[in-house]
C-alpha cells in the first residue's frame, strides 16, 4: 500500500468568490476582472519567484447574502470562516490586502 504524500503547489492559495453575489452585483464582469488583475499584479500579490498567482474560484453561496456586495475569502481567512465584502472594483485591492494581512499570526 502506498504512503500518502503531502504536496505543496507552486500556486498561492485560491480566492473564493460567491457566484450568486457576483451575479447580483452591478458590474459582475468588471468586478471579476479586477479581482483577477489584483491577484496577478506583482505589487502586493504575495507570490514569490517561481510561484504562480492565486486562482479565482467561483463557489456556491456562503450564506451571508449582503446587499450590493460580493463575498470574497481565501487562504487562512477561509479556514477561520472570515470573509470580506466587496462592493466595487476599486475596493478589490484593499479587500485582497485585508485577506492576506494576518495581524494575529497563526491560531
Amino acid at each position: 500500500m502506498a504512503i500518502p504524500a503531502l504536496v505543496r503547489p507552486r500556486r498561492a492559495a485560491p480566492m473564493f468568490v460567491c457566484r450568486k453575489c457576483l451575479k447580483r452585483s452591478d458590474d459582475p464582469k468588471a468586478l471579476r476582472k479586477a479581482i483577477k488583475h489584483a491577484l496577478k499584479s506583482h505589487d502586493g500579490s504575495g507570490h514569490g519567484a517561481g510561484e504562480k498567482p492565486a486562482r479565482v474560484v467561483m463557489t456556491s453561496c456562503f450564506g451571508l447574502c449582503p446587499k450590493r456586495a460580493v463575498v470574497v475569502t481565501g487562504g487562512v481567512r477561509a479556514a477561520r470562516g472570515e470573509y470580506v465584502l466587496v462592493s466595487a472594483a476599486e475596493d478589490v485591492p484593499s479587500a485582497l490586502a485585508l485577506l492576506r494581512d494576518d495581524p494575529n499570526g497563526p491560531r
